[in-house]
């Protein structure tokens, strides 16, 4: 007898767990990785990108979907890719690694094209705002851009540059990046086919800060603007060093990376109407969704979202409901229904050809007024 009552209690409280842990069970975990710039001097738009990928998989788990009989439970894996190739493909092994099967990201250009190929073999889809159009050549099906190309920005750059600026001679500036050289490339060649005058090609590196010498021989060139391609930590201090050589009236012209309050942050008053960059995307406050996004990101995280969380957000909330329609996790089935389907996000409607490409998106020129974005016009 004394054995019976030793084991009661355990059979009792097996039986009230059970109910619990068996539903547990039937839950269908669902790893979202995350890749980007989480240290270094592009961490901020790292942990923005991070934070819309956050916010979306907080809303999924509130919404409890389902998928093969399954409730779907959503968890963020997000890695340190530091916006280095070589450490951007050890993120994409160790993602593999873990059972990631959907990545938003990377962010830098120079990191998605390496890393395209681990995901691609390891059957992963990766989603990247990374904008060289080397990305997506490798016609990868898994492999989706989630914001306009190169192309797209810096020919809507060039364009705005000639028609409405009425710019006439422009020096050309890239970061040695491949989201730089991409970006600098498509400037100048639309800027060339829209009538300006190319007055030269300098480069430097994404991680100088003095430019002083690039600047004053541009100067000598009397050039009407310069267009950067590299990223706000650079540009900013450009355009401080324009101002200091007395360069206060030659626009500083720059596309999605410049779109973003760091700019402002580091560049103070020298970063006003003469700074304007392009930014994929219609202007966000004029989407149908675009104020409530930005209020329960600001509510979550205390801030304004940078240049790409709606982008972020946006695409792992297509990609759930990919995963509703075809009602299985299969990352394969996920990308052909993504190529297929469109979706009304909060940024703008998404909606992929063949290579991974939006088949439709706006272009928006910003310049930037008392520290804040100002939109120009939308192409």
């Amino acid at each position: 007898m004394p054995s019976i009552f030793k084991i009661a209690p355990l059979a009792l409280a097996a039986s009230l767990v059970t109910p619990g842990a068996s539903a547990q069970a039937q839950d269908q975990v669902v790893r979202i990785g995350v890749s980007g710039p989480l240290s270094g001097a592009n961490a901020f738009a790292g942990k923005d990108n991070e934070n819309g990928v956050r916010l979306a998989v907080e809303e999924l788990n509130a919404q409890k979907l389902k998928a093969g009989g399954k409730l779907l439970r959503f968890e963020l894996v997000s890695e340190d890719d530091q916006g280095d190739p070589k450490a951007g493909v050890n993120v994409a092994q160790k993602l593999a690694d873990a059972g990631v099967k959907f990545v938003l990201g990377p962010y830098n250009s120079g990191v998605a094209i390496p890393a395209s190929r681990v995901y691609n073999e390891a059957g992963m889809l990766m989603s990247t705002v990374g904008t060289n159009p080397k990305i997506t050549q490798s016609r990868y099906p898994n492999v989706f851009r989630i914001v306009a190309s190169d192309n797209q920005v810096g020919g809507s750059m060039a364009a705005y540059a000639a028609r409405e600026l009425k710019i006439k001679t422009v020096g050309v500036i890239d970061d040695r990046t491949a989201f730089g050289q991409g970006i600098a490339e498509e400037f100048a060649k639309q800027a060339r086919a829209s009538g300006l005058n190319v007055a030269g090609r300098e480069f430097t590196n994404d991680k100088a800060s003095d430019f002083a010498a690039i600047l004053t021989a541009f100067r000598a060139k009397k050039v009407d603007a310069i267009f950067f391609g590299g990223y706000a930590p650079q540009g900013a201090p450009m355009a401080r060093q324009m101002k200091q050589l007395g360069m206060a009236n030659v626009r500083l012209l720059g596309g999605d990376t410049l779109c973003s309050p760091e700019m402002a942050k580091l560049g103070g008053d020298a970063v006003g109407d003469k700074v304007l960059c392009a930014q994929a995307g219609a202007m966000l406050d004029k989407q149908p969704g675009g104020p409530g996004f930005k209020q329960r990101y600001k509510q979550r995280f205390q801030r304004e979202p940078d240049v790409y969380a709606p982008a972020f957000y946006d695409q792992t909330m297509f990609i759930a409901q990919a995963i509703k329609s075809t009602n299985t996790v299969d990352p394969a089935a996920v990308s052909k229904a993504l190529h297929t389907m469109n979706y009304q996000g909060v940024a703008g409607t998404y909606g992929y050809d063949a290579n991974g490409n939006l088949k439709k998106t706006a272009v928006t020129v910003y310049t930037f007024k008392n520290g804040a974005l100002a939109p120009l016009a939308s192409y």
